[in-house]
């Protein structure tokens, strides 16, 4: 089950001078900590060659941000959702409970929910520990499905345990929840406010919330939202041990404990199979290893805190990509040679074309045609769908270079090969598994643009920009009727298609 949440991420690039705090973290400049400005540029380049969608990096070096950026209309004060990348934040809250005796990684899952158990608990069930679930060893498979179920930690005790705990990995979200909601039994706290002041507070990151399940427990396996320099600060946390600002806020046993390999994926692959995947290279808890002697957080469609221990970097992508191997190749291929072991010579004019196309990242909006339909629509237009329930009137209306749409009850605003801001109450595609969560998340934050691909035909793009995704939107006019179609940028096929016949006013 890949039930994750979605969200999202920011616009301008910059490079800043050595020393300027922002946040907790200081800025500097690639070669005064050893890594090459141009090495930085042939990453950009890679990514734009490839077509492989970043919407931000924030890289550090010796503990200082050297190069951070968000292709518009991203921005770096806009939250995101970091999906999966969630559940290292989640066994990082079973980190601060283990240290304060609240639990131990060898509990057993049932002692703390006697009274959600099945009638029959089977010995797999009775076996399995806080460890199985921190190391996606729980022995279920397939992992529970908890749509359009209520209570889910009673769901996920009734599911069948077919292997024995410990001995087979499968990736398992539903086993993160569990996660959180042990947490929140031993606290009485969700995971979000559990950290707040142990974790959260004391490396400045701010405004983070989180999904909720129908059962009032954070989601713990996906549903996180935050900025993307705090990402960097969590992965800054890792690397220093668990230290911060010279004070030991999680200790480094637990970091060591946390960062071990427990289990290797996928066993039965050969030697050369495994150097090239960054899937196979062993499970700890909650936490990947990588190729290259590193570690990472790792969400859908490409959100990343890879931490690299003998570099002494981190490195926090927010993306869109379907092929997360290739995007974590870019950063070996082209950011891992960049850092060298010493303080490199000044490059004032690399440092400078650095920052000057750092500045200038965005995602362009679609270019299209002129159509002389637009001019002859100066006043709403509304159409009447065939098929599509209550509110299914769409309507559109053009000032200038900007078109209002109303889509089904949802006004949503797109300006002309140019993005708009906006907000809509209507769901980003993929963004919550709660549909009752939805209260804590709208408005959603948009970016709009629209073009004419053809003389009658219109498309619009609907950029979710606290998610990774986007919704598409294409209305085709022939004399008084309209057809639509809709899909979004995970499934690039159409899933909702109507018709519909131009309404005259009374």
């Amino acid at each position: 089950m890949k039930k994750q949440i979605g969200a999202l991420l920011a616009l301008s690039l910059m490079l800043c001078a050595c020393n300027k705090d922002v946040g907790s973290l200081q800025r500097s400049v690639p070669e005064k900590e050893g890594v090459s400005s141009q090495g930085i540029l042939n990453f950009i380049d890679a990514v734009e060659q490839t077509g492989y969608e970043l919407h931000s990096f924030v890289f550090l070096r010796h503990g200082k941000v050297i190069a951070e950026g968000w292709w518009n209309p991203y921005r770096q004060e806009l939250k995101q959702t970091v999906y999966s990348t969630s559940k290292t934040f989640t066994s990082t809250a079973i980190g601060f409970a283990v240290n304060e005796k609240l639990l131990s990684v060898d509990d057993k899952v049932i002692s703390f929910f006697p009274d959600l158990l099945p009638d029959t608990v089977s010995p797999y069930l009775a076996q399995m520990s806080v460890k199985n679930l921190l190391s996606m060893t729980v022995g279920q498979n397939p992992e529970p499905d908890i749509t359009e179920n209520e209570q889910w930690v009673k769901h996920f005790l009734a599911a069948p345990v077919i292997d024995e705990p410990g001995t087979k990995f499968l990736y398992n979200s539903m086993a993160s929840y569990m996660l959180s909601a042990i947490i929140q039994k031993v606290t009485g706290k969700r995971v979000v406010d559990y950290l707040y002041p142990r974790l959260f507070e004391p490396l400045a990151i701010k405004d983070v919330d989180w999904e909720i399940s129908p059962e009032g427990i954070n989601t713990g396996g996906w549903g996180l939202r935050m900025y993307t320099e705090d990402m960097a600060k969590f992965g800054q946390l890792y690397l220093q041990k668990g230290k911060w600002n010279g004070k030991q806020i999680l200790p480094e046993s637990w970091i060591e404990e946390a960062t071990t390999t427990r289990i290797i994926q996928k066993p039965n692959i050969s030697s050369e199979e495994r150097e090239k995947d960054d899937w196979a290279q062993g499970y700890c808890y909650q936490i990947w290893h990588c190729r290259n002697n590193a570690f990472r957080a790792d969400g859908a469609f490409g959100q990343f805190i890879v931490v690299m221990p003998d570099q002494d970097a981190v490195i926090a992508l927010q993306a869109e990509v379907k092929d997360m191997r290739k995007e974590l190749n870019l950063v070996w291929d082209y950011l891992l040679p960049a850092i060298q072991d010493k303080s490199l010579p000044d490059n004032k004019a690399a440092e400078a074309t650095l920052k000057q196309k750092l500045a200038s990242l965005s995602i362009a909006p679609s270019k299209g045609v002129a159509s002389t339909l637009q001019s002859s629509m100066d006043k709403e237009t509304i159409y009447a769908l065939t098929d599509s329930g209550q509110n299914n009137n769409v309507s559109i209306r053009f000032t200038g270079d900007t078109c209002f749409l109303n889509w089904m009850g949802n006004p949503l605003i797109f300006g002309k090969e140019k993005w708009i801001a906006g907000e809509t109450l209507m769901p980003a595609p993929n963004l919550v598994v709660n549909k009752a969560a939805f209260k804590e998340f709208p408005p959603f934050k948009t970016y709009g643009s629209y073009c004419w691909t053809d003389e009658q035909t219109l498309s619009f793009s609907l950029r979710y920009i606290e998610s990774p995704h986007t919704e598409r939107l294409e209305l085709s006019f022939a004399g008084d009727s309209i057809h639509t179609k809709i899909s979004n940028s995970m499934h690039y096929d159409t899933y909702l298609e109507n018709s519909g016949i131009k309404m005259v006013r009374q």
